[in-house]
């Protein structure tokens, strides 16, 4: 058997391992912060607000340019 795979697995395991160690501490300390909750939570509503959006413009904007295209190629559009 080669060697290559073993230690590329390897170093795949202890970076990702490393990676996640260091993300739940992340996470663990940013929880322990005293941060205003009202605050922080109108925060998240308003950036969520602001992902909905864009992706609901994203998808009528993919619509409307499928539908060009398909019009372009004259393709049929009734069911």
């Amino acid at each position: 058997m080669e060697w290559i795979p073993i230690v590329l697995v390897t170093f795949k395991a202890l970076v990702l391992g490393t990676g996640m160690f260091y993300a739940i501490k992340w996470h663990y300390d940013q929880g322990k912060k005293d941060q205003d909750k009202a605050k922080q939570n109108r925060a998240v509503l308003r950036a969520s607000g602001k992902a909905v959006a864009i992706f609901v413009l994203l998808l009528v904007g993919l619509g409307l340019v499928t539908f060009f295209i398909v019009s372009r190629l004259g393709m049929e559009l009734s069911y």
